[in-house]
């Protein structure tokens, strides 16, 4: 089958490229400044229509990553490029869909759990989850997120096409041992020392190990039946202490200096991002997935830390 990647230069688009590529399919990413690959790359500004849209016209699958990265401080100029970087290349692969003579048959929509409330009390699922945004106490950068993933959706929903299904994946944060994710970051901590509980340690952190999101994308594309949201997470969210406990015993250390809020505010600000990723509790697990039977390789954090941290230690590559 033939796959166009929007936006898929970065990790995941290169997670995802790199699957499709080994298994024989016809992969096309679209970027900015693509770089040479072994998987076709073609240039487009995520602004405007243009040649790229010929590659939309045949392909069977459409994946949309794009979006400026959210690794930054949430200046109101940068809080402008990303929203609008989201809503603007969103609306240009639902024109490029309506306009295509042989138009794609699925369309997945990238989008993220962070959409849900900062919650403690309860699991959120797609049927019952609580969107975000009205909760007491949080700061203002937390809404904005929201604000961003709520308006990323909305314009995927707008678009015309009805030959193409559409699928939002709401997904948690995507586990690889590839360098310079959030993974690799979280395990650097962990190395120094310093992959301690981070503020009070109940936030839970929703994840998703790499192979088992690049099976759930498959499964998606196989099941003709499934559209809308979906939760693409590991079904066994955990709290902050848990989850970095498990990885430092990943790792073989047993140490970890904890970081209270002050302390990771202060570190966000050195590195130039914020700490909700850190410290909003993001409890969200995969309804649809579990109800259909999509069956998970790694369904366990611990399970998944020490495959994770195998991988980082050898190539980094994924099993083959």
């Amino acid at each position: 089958m033939k796959v166009v990647i929007p936006g898929g230069t970065g990790q995941v688009g290169t997670l995802l490229a790199r699957a499709f590529h080994r298994d024989g399919h016809d992969v096309v990413v679209l970027g900015r400044h693509p770089a040479a690959t072994a998987w076709r790359t073609a240039r487009w500004d995520g602004l405007t229509l243009g040649a790229w849209g010929e590659e939309v016209d045949g392909a069977d699958v459409v994946i949309n990553l794009a979006g400026r990265n959210v690794n930054c401080r949430y200046t109101r100029a940068n809080r402008d490029a990303i929203k609008q970087s989201r809503v603007v290349s969103t609306r240009l692969v639902g024109e490029s869909i309506a306009s295509a003579r042989r138009p794609p048959r699925l369309w997945l929509q990238a989008s993220t759990a962070t959409i849900y409330a900062h919650r403690f009390d309860a699991p959120n699922d797609e049927r019952t989850g609580i969107v975000g945004g009205n909760e007491p106490d949080v700061p203002d950068t937390w809404r904005f997120s929201i604000d961003v993933a709520t308006s990323w959706e909305q314009e995927t929903d707008r678009a015309k096409g009805p030959e193409t299904r559409k699928v939002k994946l709401r997904s948690a944060v995507i586990m690889s041992p590839d360098r310079g994710g959030i993974f690799d970051t979280l395990l650097a901590l962990v190395r120094r020392g310093l992959g301690g509980t981070s503020g009070n340690g109940r936030q839970y952190v929703s994840w998703i190990h790499d192979a088992d999101f690049v099976r759930a994308v498959y499964w998606l594309i196989e099941h003709d039946d499934v559209s809308g949201v979906v939760n693409v997470a590991a079904p066994h969210p955990l709290p902050n202490e848990a989850f970095m406990r498990a990885l430092r015993e990943a790792w073989g250390t047993r140490f970890g200096l904890p970081a209270t809020e002050w302390m990771l505010a202060i570190g966000a600000f050195f590195m130039r991002t914020e700490t909700e990723l850190i410290l909003k509790s993001r409890r969200v697990v995969p309804g649809l997935l579990a109800e259909r039977g999509f069956t998970f390789q790694f369904p366990t954090w611990p399970e998944a830390a020490q495959d994770l941290c195998r991988r980082w230690r050898g190539t980094g590559k994924p099993p083959s």
